[in-house]
C-alpha cells in the first residue's frame, strides 16, 4: 500500500472528493492540510472536519509553496495550472488527483468507465451485473461517491471491484492509474471551457488506458469514430461493442437479431437478452447496455448474471427519469443531460410532442447540432440560465422560433404545462451544466420534481 505515514499533504479543493481524500490520508497517519478558494461558511463543517486547527488556507489565503509538502491531492474541479500547485511542485511536491490516490491505496481491482455521455448509467448497470454474479463491487467516482472513500475498505481478501465513473478532469491528474477493465463510451464536445480544444479533451479520455497492458481489457464504442480512433494506440486487449455491426475482434458485444449478444475468443455467440426487454429507453442506452455487458464479461461475470441485470435494471435518477404526470402531461427529469449531445440523445428517446426545458452554466459548447435536432421533435423550447440567450440565437438561426425565455425553473415548468396538450411530454434536458443556478445536476433535478409536484396542488 502507498505509504502516507508522517507525509505532509495539501488537499486542493475541499468539496466531496477533497474531503474524502483528506479523511483517508489522515487515517493513514499523514499530516493533512487543506486549500480552497471558498471560505468556511461556503464549504460547511463536513468538508473541514478532517483538518486540524491552523491547517486550512481558505477564501483567498494561499500557501507560498515552500512549506515542504510531500504530496498535493487535487480535486477534479481544480484546474491543474493553479499557481499554488505550480509553486508546490517547483519545491518538490508531487501533484496527483483523488482517483490516483485511491488507486495507489487500494488492493481492489478497478473497472473504469469514461466518455462524454452515458457514464453514470453504464457504471450503475455494471455494478448490478457484478452483484448479480455474486461479486463484491462498489460503484464510485464521478457518480458521487469518491473512489478514495472505498479504496482502503476492501479487507484482506482483495476480491473487491471498484466500478469507477471517470471524468476527463480525474484522468488529467492520473499518473499510474491502471484499471483491469477500462471503457470509452463516446467522445463529443464537452468541457471546452477547461480543455479548450477537442484534441486535448480526447487525449484526457485516452489516459484511461495508457498504463494498461495486454493482460487488461479496453472496451470501446465501435460506432463512435472519435472513440474508436483512439483504440489504435491502446496497449490493452481491445474489446469493441456496436449496435450497428458485428465487430471483427473477439471478444465483442453487438446486436444479433434484436438481442444483446457477446462473442468470446472462440467465436461462440451468447445472447443475453432481447433489446426490447431493456427498461431504459433510447439507442444511447442500448449502447450503454452493450458496454456494461462487455465490461462484465471481461471481468469474468457469467452470461446468465449479465442477462439478469440487463432485464431488471430500471435506470438512474436524473437520467430520463419519469417523475409523474399531471393532467395527461408527462414530466421527465434528464437533469444529467449536461451537454448538447446528451440532450439530443434524450430527445431521440422521446415519443410524441416534447416541450423541452434547457439552459444553464456555459461550458463553451456549440449549440448548432442541438438546435438542428429541435425541428420535428420539440413544440416549444423553454429557456433559463446563463446560456439561454446563446441557445435561443442558435435555435432561431436553425429556423426554430418557438423559444420562451423563462428565467428560472418554476416559470419553465409552469409555462410548459400551460402550453402542453394531453399526451405531450415536458422534458428537462438542459444541454448545460447547472453551476450557474445550482450546486449540481442533482439539486436541479430535485427542483424540477418539486415544481411538478406543485402543479398537482
Amino acid at each position: 500500500m502507498f505509504a502516507l505515514m508522517d507525509k505532509k499533504i495539501l488537499v486542493v479543493g475541499l468539496a466531496r472528493s477533497g474531503a474524502a481524500a483528506a479523511k483517508a490520508a489522515a487515517a493513514l497517519g499523514a499530516e493533512v492540510w487543506g486549500y480552497d478558494v471558498k471560505d468556511a461558511s461556503e464549504l460547511g463543517a463536513a468538508a473541514l472536519e478532517p483538518f486540524g486547527a491552523g491547517r486550512l488556507f481558505l477564501g483567498g489565503a494561499e500557501p507560498l509553496g515552500d512549506e515542504g509538502w510531500d504530496l498535493l491531492v487535487l480535486s477534479p474541479g481544480v484546474p491543474p495550472g493553479l499557481p499554488v500547485i505550480a509553486r508546490a511542485v517547483k519545491n518538490g511536491a508531487e501533484a496527483i488527483g483523488e482517483l490516483e490516490l485511491a488507486w495507489r491505496l487500494s488492493r481492489a481491482k478497478f473497472a473504469a468507465v469514461t466518455g462524454t455521455n452515458g457514464k453514470t448509467t453504464t457504471v450503475t448497470l455494471l455494478g448490478e451485473m457484478f452483484r448479480s454474479g455474486g461479486r463484491r463491487a462498489e460503484v464510485v467516482g464521478n457518480i458521487g461517491v469518491p473512489a478514495v472513500s472505498k479504496a482502503i475498505d476492501e479487507g484482506a481478501d482483495g476480491e473487491l471491484w471498484l466500478v469507477v465513473e471517470v471524468s476527463s478532469f480525474q484522468l488529467e491528474s492520473s499518473k499510474d492509474f491502471r484499471p483491469a477493465v477500462s471503457a470509452l463510451l463516446n467522445i463529443t464536445p464537452d468541457h471546452m471551457d477547461r480543455h479548450m480544444r477537442m484534441e486535448a479533451y480526447a487525449a484526457a479520455k485516452a489516459r484511461i488506458f495508457r498504463n494498461q497492458t495486454e493482460d487488461d481489457f479496453f472496451v470501446v464504442n465501435r460506432d463512435d469514430e472519435a472513440a474508436w480512433s483512439l483504440a489504435a494506440g491502446c496497449p490493452a486487449r481491445v474489446v469493441p461493442f456496436s449496435r450497428k455491426i458485428e465487430p471483427e475482434a473477439r471478444p465483442c458485444a453487438f446486436v444479433s437479431d434484436g438481442h444483446i449478444a457477446l462473442k468470446g475468443e472462440d467465436g461462440a455467440e451468447t445472447r443475453l437478452c432481447a433489446c426490447g426487454e431493456l427498461k431504459i429507453p433510447g439507442a444511447h442506452n442500448l449502447e450503454n447496455a452493450l458496454a456494461a455487458a462487455a465490461c462484465a464479461f471481461c471481468a469474468g461475470i457469467g452470461p446468465e448474471a449479465i442477462g439478469q441485470a440487463l432485464r431488471s435494471f430500471g435506470g438512474v435518477a436524473h437520467r430520463l427519469e419519469t417523475v409523474g404526470a399531471v393532467g395527461g402531461v408527462r414530466f421527465v427529469n434528464d437533469s444529467k443531460g449536461t451537454n448538447p449531445d446528451a440532450a439530443i440523445k434524450a430527445l431521440e428517446a422521446m415519443d410524441g410532442e416534447v416541450l423541452l426545458i434547457a439552459g444553464g452554466y456555459d461550458k463553451g459548447a456549440s449549440f448548432e447540432r442541438f438546435a438542428d435536432a429541435l425541428q420535428g421533435r420539440v413544440s416549444h423550447l423553454l429557456l433559463m440560465g446563463a446560456t439561454a440567450g446563446r441557445i435561443k440565437a442558435a435555435a432561431e438561426s436553425a429556423g426554430f422560433g418557438r423559444c420562451v425565455m423563462c428565467g428560472d425553473m418554476e416559470r419553465c415548468v409552469e409555462t410548459a404545462f400551460r402550453l402542453a396538450s394531453d399526451g405531450d411530454t415536458v422534458l428537462l434536458s438542459p444541454a448545460c451544466a447547472s453551476w450557474d443556478m445550482y450546486s449540481g445536476f442533482e439539486e436541479r433535478g430535485g427542483h424540477f420534481r418539486r415544481c411538478v409536484e406543485a402543479l398537482r396542488g
